[in-house]
Formats: C-alpha cells, sequence, structure tokens
C-alpha cells in the first residue's frame, strides 16, 4: 500500500490489500495445509487459462476510484463470450478443509475486480467465478455467482468506506511525518568524529538511489548516524518504509535506543516504530496450533484486529514487550498482531532474515504493495555468512531413517523408495566427502515424488500433528526449491560416516539470490567496522554496479592504542603446543606492567584452554575467567559482568565467538587483548571445495575463503578496546604472519603497528 505522491491526498491500494483489511473476519486459521509453491501456483494458473478459449482474455490490468481513494490490480481472466470474469486459486489436498476466512477473502477479490471490470466495459452485469485448481488432481472447482453492475459497485463502495477512514488517517499521517522529518533537527548537540561523514554518505545513497557500503570505526554512533540521515530521506526521496535489519538481538536493541532518542528530541514526531521478532519468540501458547479451536489468541482474532491494530498506533515504539502487553490486552496473537503491523509502520528493526531470506516478509510485502524502501543493514560484515546459510539446505538420512519407523501407512512406499535411492548414492561414493558437478536426477525425481506424497497426506489430514514428519517435509521442500536454481553459485555434496549420509546444497555465492532484494529498495546500505577490501562484499553479495563506497575517517588516534605484532611466535596447528608456555609469559609480562581486564583470543577451545591451564597454573594469583562451550545468555551475562571498571584479570575465549564482537567495555572496563590467532578458517575438504569454487568464480580462491573472513574477525575482537577518544589501550597480534604485507593492509589504517 502506498500515496501516490503525484495526485495530492490520494491514496492507492492493490485489490487484495484493501480486501485483506476489510473483508477477513473470524478466526486465524493456520492449520499446516500444504500449499503450491510459487512455481507450481504460476503453473496452476497457465494451465487453467490454456483451457480458454482463444477470446479469454488474462491478466486483466483494472483500476477505480472511490472519493480519493484508488484501488488497482489484475484480475486473473475475463472470457468476453460467456461474460465471466474469474479469479484463480491453486490448492491442494480437500477444498471443504480450507477455512472460511480464505474463502471469504477470494470472493472478495473477485467481486471487487467485477465491478472494476464492469465499470471499464461498461457492463450491466457480470457472472463471477473462482476457479479453484487441485495441484495434485489437476481438476477445477468452479463456484459462479451473477452479480449486476449495481450490486458489485455497491459492494465496491462497502469495501471502500470500510477502507477510506483509515486510508484518510494514513494520508494525515504520511504528510505529518514527512513535514516533520523534513524539520527534524540531528537529536544531539554534534555528531561525533565520523559521524557527519557517515551521514552524509547514507543521504547521498539516498538521494542517488544506489546501495552503499560504509566503513565505520566503532565508537562514531553508527546506528544513529545511519537512521537519522534515512529518516530524512524519507520525506524528500519519499520512501514508505525503513527497515532496519540486525545479526543480534543487541543490534536490534541499540536501534530501537536510537530511534527512542531520535523521537525524545523532535515532540510530537509522528513516526511509527516496530519491533519484529521471531515467531518462537513471541509465541504465547507453543503448546497451542493456530487455530481458534485450540489457541485463544486465534479465536475471533480478525473481528478483533481493528481495535488492537487501531490502538497500536497510537504506542511511539512497539518492542517485543510493548506489543505483547497490548496484543494481549486485545487477546489476539501477538506475532501475527507484528506482521499485520509491518504494513502500517514507517520504521520496521528486525534480523536480516526478514528482508534477504528465500521467503522474508519484508521483502514480499515490498513487492506486493510497491513500496518505496530504504534498507539499513547493521555489522553488515555477517551477512555473507548469514545469506550463506539462508540459501543452503540440508537433509540427513538418519532423519529419515527414523521417520520411516512410525510414518504413516500411507507413506511408508514412498518414504521406503527415497531411502533406497539414498542407500545406493551412499554405496556409491568413495570416499566419507565428496562433492558432485551436479544433483542426483533419480534421487530428486523420488525426493519430489517424496514432497507431493507427504504435501497430499497433510492436506487429506489437516488436523494430523506429527512433529518429525513435519520437520523433514519443510527440509525436503527446501532442498528441492534450491534444487531448482542449483548453480556454479552453491556445491552439492554428500558427507558419511558409518551410520548415515548427509546432502547438502551449500550455498557460497549469495549474489544470484540478494540481487533482487538490491533492486528492490530504493537505497540498501550495509554498515560495519570491517568492510574491507569493499570488492569482496560487493563480489559476494550481488550488490549493484553503481554501490558507493565510504571509509569513515576514525575518531580515534594512533597513540590511543598500541599495537604490537609478535613476530617470535607461531599459532599454526604445527606450532601449538610449542606456543603455549611464550604466549603465557608474554600475557604475564603485559600484565604485570599494567594491571587491568583483558581479552585474550584463541582460534578454539582447545587452544584456549590449554593456555588458560598454564597460565592458572604458572600465575594463580591473577585472576582468569573463561568462555564455556555452549555458554548460554545468562553465563555470557556474567563474563562480561567480571570487566567491571574496579576490577582486573583476563578473560579468555574464542575468536568469532559471543565476545568477538557486538559488546561494549569502555574505560578501564577493558584495557587490552591478546590475539592469538589469525582467524582463518580451518583448511578442510569443504573450504578447500570453497575455496576452488572462488578461485574459477572470482581468481581470488585463499584471499575469499581464508584471508579476508580471519582477518575481519582479528579486527572486530580488536575494536573491543578502543571504545571512546578516552580510551587507551594495547593489542598484541601474536602470530609471525601479521607482519605480511597482504595481511599488514587489512588492518584499519589509523593504527601504527610495531613490530
Amino acid at each position: 500500500m502506498s500515496k501516490d505522491v503525484n495526485k495530492g491526498l490520494q491514496y492507492s491500494v492493490a485489490v487484495r490489500a484493501l480486501c485483506e483489511f476489510t473483508a477477513k473476519q473470524g478466526d486465524l486459521d493456520l492449520r499446516f495445509t500444504p500449499s503450491p509453491s510459487a512455481q507450481e501456483g504460476i503453473a496452476g494458473h497457465a494451465q487453467v487459462s490454456a483451457r480458454r478459449s482463444d477470446s479469454y482474455q488474462r491478466e486483466v490490468s483494472l483500476s477505480g476510484e472511490f472519493s480519493t481513494l484508488r484501488v488497482r490490480g489484475r484480475a486473473d481472466g475475463y472470457d468476453p463470450v460467456r461474460n465471466q470474469l474469474e479469479e484463480i486459486k491453486t490448492f491442494r489436498g480437500e477444498l471443504n478443509a480450507m477455512p472460511d476466512n480464505h474463502r471469504q477473502l477470494h470472493w472478495a477479490q473477485a467481486k471487487v475486480y467485477g465491478h472494476l471490470l464492469c465499470q471499464k466495459l461498461g457492463l450491466n452485469s457480470l457472472h463471477v467465478a473462482l476457479v479453484y485448481f487441485d495441484i495434485g488432481s489437476q481438476k477445477e472447482t468452479v463456484l459462479q455467482e451473477e452479480h449486476s453492475a449495481d450490486a458489485l459497485r455497491h459492494y465496491f463502495e462497502l469495501l471502500c468506506g470500510r477502507f477510506l477512514q483509515w486510508a484518510e488517517q494514513e494520508i494525515f499521517h504520511r504528510r505529518a511525518r514527512d513535514l516533520a522529518l523534513t524539520q527534524m533537527a540531528f537529536p544531539h548537540p554534534t555528531f561525533r568524529p565520523g559521524q557527519r561523514q557517515l551521514a552524509e554518505a547514507m543521504y547521498k545513497a539516498s538521494n542517488r538511489g544506489c546501495a552503499l557500503l560504509a566503513q565505520a570505526p566503532t565508537g562514531i554512533g553508527k546506528t544513529i548516524g545511519s537512521l537519522f540521515p534515512m529518516l530524512k530521506a524519507s520525506a524528500v526521496h519519499q520512501l514508505d518504509k525503513i527497515f532496519f535489519l540486525a545479526a543480534k538481538t543487541s543490534g536490534r536493541q541499540l536501534a530501537l535506543d536510537a530511534l527512542s532518542t531520535i523521537k525524545r528530541s523532535a515532540p510530537g514526531l509522528p513516526l511509527r516504530v516496530l519491533e519484529l521478532v521471531a515467531k518462537t519468540t513471541a509465541c504465547e501458547y507453543p503448546d497451542k496450533a493456530c487455530h481458534g479451536d485450540s489457541c485463544p489468541l486465534a479465536k475471533g482474532f480478525y473481528d478483533r484486529l481493528p481495535a488492537a491494530r487501531s490502538a497500536a498506533l497510537q504506542v511511539n515504539i512497539l518492542d517485543k514487550a510493548s506489543l505483547r502487553e497490548l496484543a494481549l490486552a486485545h487477546q489476539v496473537c501477538p506475532y501475527y498482531l507484528s506482521s499485520e503491523l509491518a504494513r502500517w509502520s514507517d520504521v520496521i528493526v528486525g534480523d536480516y532474515n526478514y528482508y534477504f531470506d528465500i521467503s522474508a516478509l519484508l521483502y514480499g510485502l515490498t513487492m506486493a504493495n510497491d513500496w518505496r524502501v530504504g534498507v539499513l543493514v547493521d555489522e553488515a560484515h555477517n551477512m555473507v555468512a548469514r545469506a550463506r546459510s539462508m540459501y543452503s539446505a540440508e537433509l540427513n538420512h538418519l532423519s529419515l531413517k527414523s521417520l520411516r519407523k512410525h510414518a504413516p501407512a500411507k507413506l511408508k512406499k514412498t518414504l521406503d523408495k527415497l531411502h533406497r535411492q539414498w542407500a545406493q548414492l551412499e554405496k556409491n561414493q568413495e570416499s566419507d566427502y565428496q562433492v558432485y558437478p551436479k544433483l542426483p536426477d533419480k534421487f530428486m525425481q523420488v525426493l519430489q515424488a517424496s514432497c507431493n506424497h507427504i504435501g497430499e497426506y497433510f492436506a487429506d489430514h489437516p488436523g494430523a500433528v506429527d512433529a518429525e514428519l513435519q520437520r523433514f517435509y519443510f527440509d525436503a521442500l527446501l532442498f528441492a526449491k534450491l534444487a531448482e536454481s542449483f548453480a556454479d553459485h552453491s556445491l552439492f555434496d554428500i558427507s558419511k560416516d558409518a551410520h548415515a549420509s548427509v546432502l547438502c546444497i551449500r550455498n557460497i555465492v549469495p549474489a544470484p539470490f540478494l540481487k533482487p532484494r538490491f533492486a528492490a529498495s530504493h537505497s540498501t546500505a550495509l554498515f560495519s567496522a570491517t568492510l574491507s577490501p569493499w570488492n569482496y562484499y560487493c563480489d559476494l553479495l550481488g550488490m549493484p554496479d553503481n554501490t558507493a563506497w565510504v571509509d569513515v575517517d576514525s575518531p580515534f588516534e594512533a597513540q590511543q592504542l598500541a599495537v604490537q605484532v609478535v613476530k617470535t611466535i607461531s599459532t599454526r596447528f604445527q606450532h601449538r603446543e610449542q606456543s603455549l608456555a611464550p604466549i603465557v609469559d608474554l600475557m604475564a609480562q603485559q600484565y604485570a606492567a599494567q594491571a587491568g581486564n583483558y581479552l585474550a583470543f584463541f582460534s578454539s577451545f582447545d587452544y584456549m584452554e590449554k593456555v588458560a591451564a598454564l597460565f592458572v597454573e604458572r600465575h594463580p594469583q591473577i585472576p582468569v575467567w573463561q568462555q564455556t562451550r555452549r555458554m548460554d545468555e545468562a553465563g555470557r551475562e556474567q563474563f562480561l559482568a567480571r570487566f567491571s571498571s574496579d576490577s582486573c584479570g583476563i578473560g579468555f575465549v574464542v575468536l568469532g565467538g559471543s565476545f568477538g564482537e557486538g559488546i561494549d567495555l569502555p574505560g578501564a572496563r577493558l584495557i587490552g587483548a591478546f590475539i592469538a590467532t589469525l582467524g582463518l578458517p580451518q583448511i578442510n575438504t569443504i573450504n578447500e571445495q570453497i575455496r576452488q569454487r572462488m578461485q574459477q568464480i572470482f581468481g581470488a580462491g585463499y584471499d575469499y575463503t581464508y584471508l579476508y573472513p580471519g582477518i575481519q574477525k582479528v579486527v572486530q575482537a580488536a575494536g573491543r578496546v578502543i571504545r571512546t577518544e578516552t580510551d587507551r589501550g594495547v593489542i598484541y597480534l601474536i602470530d609471525d604472519r601479521f607482519a605480511r604485507p597482504e595481511v599488514m593492509q587489512l588492518l584499519p589504517s589509523w593504527w601504527e603497528v610495531k613490530s
């Protein structure tokens, strides 16, 4: 939904969005019934259309107006000979199992299209039909009604009337918001050093409508330095939404805090802010199914939604806690309320997956509603790894073996056939790990057939609850979906042991999947303290050719941080045992020279534990605390609490883990770090395959696979030491390889490194 800025007060809305807002009633009903994939839906529409006569008109563009409202959309088809408009819906299973609110929505869409068609062609009456096409049986079920043009017009006006007050409220909100944003001043008396440079780069990127890679040092206030200019750009560049995407909960909180600061500095700023959280986090009744017969918050959801929606928009910032409180006050599901409110919020704060994942909510809404959006990606050095995981899929043979023991009798044959094909793959494989140039055709055919059979089973048994079967089904669907686009951007490999094997479509270059996401935004800005070299991120993420780059000047001076390369110690795997004592001696000497709080980073838990044990043995008087394997959130909080302004000691941690980024220990809370590793990913069969593919595609196999990801972790870890312009600290880079020119050039330019 978007405001048509070329027509003053007119508000433009898609037919589907109008009907979803006004025609849905009753319960939220998400009983698991497999719906066709997007590809199957397109194919189903094409099959129905192909059965029609030569005069049949497909994808008919329609629009109409009611007061200040402009309604637009495309009707699926019109048969002028029969004078019949058709709304085509694809489905699986029993049509009678379709929830009532879905059928109501479908009829609403069909009748609105019917009115627009009567208006366009000057018709006095029209046959309006819902055509339900079963993907499995390929059969059509046609539900038909005949309406006069007057009846369709009255229905159209009824829906528009329900929506009009809301639309006029939205127009007023948008105008007030944009005016206030135009007049908004920076919320602090001055910009921090480097912060203005970042803000200007953000605004210029929005002005040009291009993407931006911004490398900006820790401590300059990147969060508010990115949100403020993008908010200013919203008014001038007519942005509908801003999406602030973070890798971790802490990043989301920083954004919410920054937005609170902005709103406090501009009293009366009508800015709607929403935090999106995972369904597993938001669910109030995880033991209940998402339908009115099971969950009380699904019962009558759409009947209570209007009041909850109106109340929600009166709240300044809807974070997880305030959204939950409001949802429970209106007895509606917090998670699905937040999905609805995403349509009406100005700034949405959430995880990367809400825009970049294969089935991303915000990307889907952007495309469906033709929104003009600005996207901010925080701590963007995480994007490569996260995007790879979004477009990778695994299937474990153990899961199938377990499933076969208690699967419904109707599925036994198809699962047995899949098992036999899988066992044949294992039998033919010559080594424990092997990469294949293409996917096995016969196996994929059987896997797709299994997906179809499981889908039909769920469609025939919508009340069935089998978590193991559902989990395997979802994994298989994702695997099959990614198989459709399998190419050089991914590897297909099989890992096996004595018990079973794991099949993996392993994405290594997310670029082909992310390019449409960048294209759909007006401007996307990725920012982090470590985005060098820029071409590594552009290549792997598929950023547009006109992407701008800015390396923000550091507010820190070289004398604040003593950086020492220790060339006399090697942390290579074959030298680990010999390195233990020299590292312990080095740490003890520095601590004796300047007692305080330090972090010591190592490449693995095993390495860390060996150094820590020797350190405690030789220097028991120095306080030591260690990161533990599988440390929970409470444990992490206790670990960080040891770093107080009046404490002393050394925290032993693993590089790339919870304490290598995203923690803030200013002043005396942290005065130094020992980094006993280059952070290079382990050399193993998988990484070597990735290196070969990176060499093939980009001509930089070692750098893209090992060097750049490793040094990025080192710089992130070192960035924990200097957080403010008054901090002082030391960094020891422990390994002779740190002195190499290709490594030195990847370190921050403001460092003066001694070796």
